[in-house]
């Protein structure tokens, strides 16, 4: 997403119910509320959930990724001083991306699995950058049985936001996995993780690394 309407729409935009969701879903894999060490975000975008993490857990810092250079700009723009010293954002686009470190304790994403050309990146990421022990969090949307119902959810969810990212959000839900083909992907990269359907619309995928 490099286009800078299209990232402004989104950064914007108002994900309060679903990104809220995600962290007390994340908060049940990492348990200890005194968690100090660095984790990694996948696909970060403009921020948002890496935000809300060091808010939930004030002694840690975020490695935060994103293929945009516009999202990250925006990224920035939008933490205060004291969170940006928390928070560092990378440029990379998986799997094609150095990382400041070669493991991390905790590795959270949030909507990126659908906008993979290959889904495997994701799950061969996970790996390569765990540790044993690390908390894994994924939160996805999940495809919808029809383009019908697609186009209720943009309705009912997204109804009020620009027009832009209504059509954002219907392609991502036509991009998005079926539970069991994420079912097939996990076991495909033999990764042992629990997978739950948390709303009408949202999977989330959480686990440890043996």
């Amino acid at each position: 997403m490099d286009d800078e309407e299209q990232v402004k729409a989104y950064a914007e935009a108002d994900f309060e119910l679903p990104h809220n969701q995600f962290i007390q879903c994340l908060k049940l894999v990492v348990q200890n509320p005194a968690f100090d060490g660095v984790a990694l975000d996948l696909g970060c975008g403009p921020g948002d959930i890496s935000r809300r993490f060091v808010e939930a857990y004030p002694g840690s810092q975020v490695h935060a990724v994103d293929g945009s250079k516009v999202m990250l700009k925006y990224g920035k723009w939008l933490l205060s001083p004291f969170l940006q010293k928390r928070i560092h954002f990378i440029h990379g686009r998986l799997p094609i991306c150095l990382l400041p470190q070669p493991s991390y304790e905790v590795i959270f994403s949030n909507s990126l699995l659908h906008h993979l050309p290959d889904p495997m990146t994701l799950w061969q990421i996970v790996k390569k950058y765990s540790r044993s022990g690390t908390c894994v969090g994924i939160m996805d949307l999940l495809r919808p049985d029809s383009v019908e119902s697609a186009q209720s959810m943009v309705d009912t969810y997204a109804g009020n936001e620009p027009r832009i990212l209504q059509q954002d959000f219907y392609n991502s839900l036509l991009a998005a996995f079926r539970l069991e083909e994420i079912e097939q992907q996990l076991r495909i990269a033999d990764l042992q993780f629990n997978i739950e359907k948390v709303s009408d619309r949202h999977i989330f995928i959480s686990g440890f690394m043996p």
